[in-house]
């Protein structure tokens, strides 16, 4: 069984062999056309192709840090790798002396790629983001990274439910009663543990991965050839095997079963 932290490896060891960009660009618009290939059959053999991604925000697709908190060589490390990103002011929980919503300052780096993995994604599927933020540091937030609308639904933890094992539990029959054509991405695997058989676990992304390729390598192509299933269900189960990664943690699952 793949453990967590191998489930979304790009493979990287050893030299890496140098690709002509030219070939580069022609490999990238076959798997284009071949993708789109298969997602017409799917129309005329009748079968939806469009599915529900629901994204997780937190070290899934950005990671935050307090401004005033941040590690100067992380910071450096991570503008000279030329990550995207910005500073954003926003309402925290707690309350200032007068009562009044204190503001925090915070700087928000973007995973690699972001931008394209969203842009392609929201092409064959309605992009939904689930996180268990509280809105008043997720919303300005995601109205930065989300300029051109392109998530459907945003869901705050007031959406999250708590279980026996954990709290903030993203339960997806919220979005969606039938589980054969959603899936959901995230780096903490117990958010899905209601629906472990749509889930799809992924690399922690931080400042300190400059580099990281996980949306556009790791994440994009297995999301594809899922749009194309009439269920996903098979498929991540047979790649990740979650209900086993749960009871090795001690933590039974229900609804496991296809």
């Amino acid at each position: 069984m793949i453990g967590v932290s191998d489930m979304a490896q790009t493979g990287q060891a050893g030299g890496e062999v140098y690709v002509p960009k030219s070939q580069q660009v022609w490999r990238a618009v076959v798997n284009w056309l071949g993708f789109f290939v298969q997602m017409i059959l799917q129309i005329l053999r009748g079968t939806p192709c469009v599915s529900q991604v629901v994204l997780d925000l937190d070290e899934t697709l950005v990671c935050a840090y307090e401004t005033s908190s941040l590690p100067p060589v992380i910071r450096t490390q991570a503008m000279e790798a030329g990550l995207k990103w910005f500073e954003l002011e926003c309402l925290s929980s707690d309350k200032e002396y007068e009562g009044k919503p204190k503001i925090n300052y915070v700087t928000v780096f973007e995973r690699p790629g972001l931008q394209e993995f969203l842009k392609q994604i929201s092409e064959f599927a309605d992009l939904i983001l689930f996180t268990a933020g509280l809105e008043g540091y997720a919303r300005p937030l995601v109205d930065r990274i989300d300029s051109e609308n392109r998530f459907s639904l945003r869901l705050y933890r007031p959406s999250t439910v708590s279980t026996e094992y954990r709290e903030h539990v993203k339960d997806l029959s919220c979005i969606s009663e039938d589980l054969c054509r959603i899936v959901i991405v995230d780096n903490n695997p117990f958010s899905f543990l209601l629906q472990p058989l749509n889930g799809i676990p992924c690399i922690p992304f931080s400042a300190g991965q400059p580099y990281d390729d996980q949306l556009l390598e790791v994440l994009l192509p297995l999301l594809k050839q899922l749009s194309i299933q009439e269920d996903v269900r098979p498929v991540l189960y047979e790649r990740f095997q979650m209900p086993e990664w749960f009871q090795l943690h001690g933590i039974p699952v229900t609804g496991s079963t296809l």
